[in-house]
């Protein structure tokens, strides 16, 4: 008879046993996930108004593309194969998926297997009987007795406890994944905004050297004229000052370049200066095109970071199904093989088996079961919070980036106009103190607020490219046309580390 059969025979002569399987459950509550009024999530954004329809939709999932910069779409694609926190990220996520799977395995029945062969030499010629075969075999020669079994055990998940562990490990691991694609969405907007600051301190670099260009034809012309006698000294000295401000700024302006670009290529995975080659030739800072106000709903349906705290939510819930089965009984099925003879084809034919079903229930446990019960809804409760929390910041970050985009759009336009009329300022001023119809000082404030207003007028264009970026990121884009991150070294078959290589 095989041990299934056993299995089965056993399960129908035992009323007790036929009963728990009848009443098998899932403890614990079932899980639903919470509403939109659950969550108070609002009808629409307040800053929706702001958007206007006309506003050209892009493709969020690659947001990047459409700022039609090579260099930009490079670092990104780049980004999301080499930085090491995407790597982290998904080794967590590899590692719950092997736990969903170890966890699955606890439904299944367990078996081992057990094997051995003995010998013995003598030069007795008397005879004995082998105790497991009955076979009389001379004791001259020598005996080779082979041995043989095998243990199966199996739980019956009669009240779920096993189904809410695996329920548990399927929201982690999809949790992980969410974790995964929220870090890959904000690895490409760290890369974007790190790459739009470097844009503007080139920029910065190139205005700051064309105005110390005019400075210097300044200060020439001013000590010409204090030679002739026609001004002090004092002009001179200020015109002066006003030249060393401006060279000042050129080695901080310079540093934030280096800063932005040795941070990309950490971004990147790779050593700082690994990139500073593909950006070093300048370039203006580029401009993407808007998008339509989304539905709050939509922006919570699309973040990751949202989705990672509802799949734990979930994973909590579970676990109170996991701590409420221990109070119930457990019933655990056994079998056993053995057998031994003198020939391997006789060990199944000689062997021994036996089946046990045994039924377990807790009497006593000092209030431990309900108290790890009570903390279990208390670690549900936070995480219900958590997620509360998350989709309140991921509304008020896409509330502010909405918002933000539009501030800098019209800031940027009103500082053209200013940058238009006070470079239009400076140039009268040169003409006029070098006609002798202004004085110095009135030259000096029209370089400085020329200086001013082409580094604010930069700074904005930078601002809108930023808040554009911001604002993708907010509404969710960035992850879906992310590629699944390779397996690690250990986990892909490389090369082990030194250490395990010396075990």
């Amino acid at each position: 008879m095989k041990l299934d059969d056993r299995f089965a025979r056993t399960l129908r002569s035992s009323p007790a046993v036929g009963a728990l399987l009848l009443s098998a459950c899932n403890a614990g509550p079932a899980y639903r996930p919470p509403s939109p009024s659950d969550l108070k999530i609002p009808a629409e954004f307040q800053s929706s108004s702001t958007i206007t329809a006309e506003q050209e939709m892009i493709d969020l999932a690659r947001w990047w593309e459409s700022f039609e910069d090579p260099v930009l779409t490079e670092l990104v694609d780049r980004a999301f194969t080499g930085n090491l926190d995407i790597g982290v990220a998904a080794a967590r996520l590899r590692q719950a998926r092997a736990t969903l799977r170890a966890t699955r395995g606890q439904a299944l029945p367990t078996a081992s297997a057990s094997a051995s062969v003995s010998r013995s030499i003598g030069n007795d010629s008397s005879s004995i009987v082998d105790p497991s075969t009955g076979q009389t075999v001379s004791r001259g020669g020598d005996v080779t007795v082979y041995r043989g079994g095998f243990d199966v055990a199996w739980e019956a998940d009669l009240f779920g406890g096993i189904r809410r562990s695996i329920e548990a490990a399927r929201a982690s691991a999809e949790a992980g994944e969410a974790s995964l694609r929220f870090t890959q969405a904000s690895i490409a907007s760290e890369v974007g905004l790190n790459y739009i600051e470097a844009r503007l301190a080139q920029i910065r670099l190139r205005i700051a050297r064309e105005n110390l260009g005019s400075q210097d034809e300044t200060l020439e012309l001013v000590g010409w004229r204090r030679q002739a006698g026609l001004v002090s000294s004092l002009d001179f000295e200020q015109a002066r000052q006003l030249r060393a401000q401006t060279a000042a700024t050129v080695p901080t302006i310079e540093n934030d370049y280096a800063t932005a670009v040795n941070h990309i290529a950490v971004l990147l995975g790779e050593a700082p200066g690994a990139v500073t080659a593909l950006i070093d030739p300048p370039a203006s800072i580029p401009l993407a095109p808007g998008v339509g106000a989304p539905i709050p709903a939509q922006v919570i349906e699309r973040r990751p970071d949202v989705a990672s705290a509802e799949r734990s939510l979930a994973a909590e819930s579970a676990r109170i199904g996991v701590q409420t089965a221990q109070l119930y009984p457990a019933l655990r099925l056994s079998g056993a093989f053995a057998g031994s003879a003198t020939s391997v084809g006789d060990v199944i034919g000689n062997g021994i088996g036996s089946l046990l079903a045994g039924i377990t229930a807790p009497i006593f446990e000092g209030g431990q079961i309900r108290a790890a019960i009570l903390g279990q809804r208390a670690a549900t409760d936070a995480a219900y919070d958590t997620y509360r929390q998350a989709v309140l910041t991921a509304l008020e970050e896409a509330e502010n980036a909405i918002k933000g985009r539009d501030v800098a759009e019209r800031r940027e336009a009103d500082l053209a106009v200013s940058y238009e009329a006070a470079n239009n300022a400076a140039r009268y001023a040169r003409l006029q103190y070098r006609s002798g119809l202004i004085d110095f000082q009135a030259l000096l404030d029209a370089e400085r607020t020329l200086l001013s207003s082409q580094d604010a007028t930069a700074a904005a264009r930078a601002a809108r490219a930023s808040a554009a970026i911001q604002l993708y990121k907010a509404l969710g884009g960035g992850w879906q046309a992310a590629p699944m991150p390779a397996p690690g070294p250990y986990e892909g078959g490389g090369e082990p580390h030194r250490s395990e290589k010396r075990d």
